[in-house]
């Protein structure tokens, strides 16, 4: 959904026209430049710039950001070098690197044409629950096909360092678990320690998205057996296709999850119709001819890394560095997800973890 610019989170309209015009993205810099925000998303701030009957997308890092990362040249490259060989990635525009225009790095993106299918677009297309089989096929296909993209014949062999993957993983989303922790969460302190004793030793390589869900592709709204993009690349590198598998079975929440995750995490995964994860887990190793072994692991990292997620927005709440009211409450989301994890780790299962 696409609104006013929030407080605190404007561009400067003259310095950024000026920006476009240098990049021969507009044709006059006498034109005029519409500038609103997406209201999706928690992490990299995202704009819909429109002018001389065109339209793109500006991305750049949110205020106040306590970690390392929301790396914009990154991103940039990414999605450059990716789309000839991958060609959901949207098309890259521009890139500005030092923060001169807007006093932080951004670039630009082509604006693409879709439907980021999260529970209220669900609803307003009025989806059948004989819709979803087809829709998570398409989903999950073109989640292999980004699985199986060459990325050395892309030229990025350099994005990452696919070896030794899963221990950084694990040691570092504890860390940044306690670099924004505000408050104790016992069973944090539990799947930290629980993943450092079961994480897999031996697993294959490919290019990982790391944010793979629903609301970050978009469908054609006429025909849900075509993705037209993938969005939100900024944690996009190279490592255990597992671990991207993780995160998405992670977000996929279910009815039987109980009010608190479906509060937390709304899904249109959670209506009728809908799969299950353990009907998502077999269909990718069937697609992708990959066993999913250490299926517990995989879930238990997804929910974490979401979990601190949430904690490191809310941190930045928190401190007064954003405004934003839908971070007020995602302390709670943080806990609520390790105890999920915990839940999973006791039970040996991934669904129905409160019965």
């Amino acid at each position: 959904m696409v609104n006013e610019v929030r407080n605190g989170e404007e561009l400067d309209s003259l310095k950024l026209k000026a920006f476009l015009f240098k990049n021969e993205v507009i044709s006059d810099n006498m034109s005029s430049l519409e500038i609103s925000q997406f209201s999706n998303g928690f992490s990299n701030l995202t704009y819909l710039l429109k002018f001389e009957n065109k339209e793109c997308v500006l991305r750049r890092p949110p205020v106040g950001a306590i970690k390392r990362g929301h790396d914009m040249g990154r991103e940039y490259q990414v999605l450059s070098q990716l789309n000839p060989y991958f060609s959901k990635a949207p098309k890259t525009l521009a890139f500005e690197p030092t923060g001169g225009t807007l006093g932080v790095p951004f670039y630009l993106m082509e604006k693409v044409e879709g439907v980021a299918l999260n529970l209220a677009a669900a609803k307003k297309h009025s989806i059948h629950e004989s819709e979803f089989k087809l829709i998570s096929e398409t989903w999950l296909s073109t989640y292999v096909d980004l699985h199986n993209v060459d990325y050395k014949e892309a030229g990025l062999e350099s994005l990452g360092r696919p070896v030794g993957y899963v221990n950084r993983q694990v040691t570092n989303w504890g860390k940044q678990y306690y670099k924004a922790a505000t408050r104790e969460i016992p069973e944090a302190n539990y799947v930290i320690e629980w993943m450092a004793e079961n994480q897999p030793l031996e697993y294959d390589h490919s290019l990982i998205h790391n944010d793979y869900k629903y609301d970050n592709v978009l469908f054609d709204q006429d025909d849900w057996s075509k993705i037209h993009a993938v969005l939100d690349w900024e944690m996009c590198t190279l490592g255990d296709p597992l671990m991207d598998l993780g995160t998405s079975l992670a977000y996929w929440t279910m009815a039987s999850d109980g009010p608190m995750v479906l509060r937390g995490i709304p899904s249109p995964t959670m209506l009728p119709g809908n799969p299950s994860r353990s009907d998502i887990v077999e269909s990718y190793s069937n697609l992708s001819g990959r066993p999913v072994d250490n299926l517990v692991f995989y879930y238990v990292y997804g929910l974490f890394k979401i979990a601190v997620i949430a904690q490191q927005i809310y941190y930045r709440y928190e401190k007064g560095l954003t405004q934003n009211e839908k971070f007020a409450k995602l302390d709670e989301a943080c806990e609520f997800l390790c105890q999920m994890a915990k839940q999973a780790i006791l039970k040996n299962r991934i669904e129905n973890l409160f019965e």
